[in-house]
């Protein structure tokens, strides 16, 4: 969802019977550039472990999820700025 140039990072869908998934690592901090495709981080869910990439080029302005962090399919994680 994009608003003011803010793109939200969201828990993606991981499958019908996954439902949330734990925040590992951010490999980016608050301020970082980020750039479209590139990996921000390391989450689980109940099946395995994967890598985020980057909904938009900007910078990644706030995170909502920490990590170890549980957060439902579709949750705010954090927050790119774009402009």
């Amino acid at each position: 969802m994009t608003n003011n140039n803010i793109v939200q990072i969201i828990a993606p869908n991981q499958g019908l019977t996954v439902t949330e998934i734990v925040i590992g690592e951010w490999y980016k901090k608050v301020g970082d550039n980020v750039e479209k495709g590139e990996e921000i981080l390391q989450y689980e869910s109940d099946k395995a472990v994967f890598q985020l990439e980057s909904p938009a080029d900007g910078k990644l302005s706030k995170i909502v999820a920490e990590e170890g962090d549980t957060i439902p399919i579709g949750g705010i994680i954090g927050e790119i700025s774009t402009s």
